[in-house]
């Protein structure tokens, strides 16, 4: 996958994760805010005053989520944006660190 592709594939994923953010905070179980910004950044914010910060990163061909309980890394695999680490997916792992500093469920 050359820088191009990448940036097309992890731009149509952090646009699919801004729409469930969305509906996430439409629907009043979570109170958070959040902020697209340029450069493919999705910076989540919740009243305790901690962040998460979705970023993608060319370099690397990979789009990264810092949280408080760390930093995780997925690259793009068969339609899906799998955890370098451990092969969990992104979306299953921003609902679970929106729902660990939310202090609330989360379901994205």
């Amino acid at each position: 996958m050359d820088e191009r592709e990448f940036t097309a594939a992890a731009d149509a994923e952090l646009a699919r994760l801004e729409t469930a953010l969305e509906a996430a905070c439409d629907s009043g179980a979570a109170d958070f805010d959040f902020e697209t910004k340029p450069g493919g950044v999705i910076e989540i914010e919740f009243d305790n005053g901690s962040k998460i910060i979705l970023n993608r990163h060319g370099a690397a061909r990979e789009i990264w989520l810092a949280a408080k309980s760390g930093g995780f890394h997925f690259r793009p695999e068969g339609g899906r944006w799998l955890g370098t680490r451990d092969g969990e997916e992104l979306r299953a792992a921003l609902s679970r660190t929106l729902s660990e500093q939310a202090g609330v469920q989360v379901k994205l």
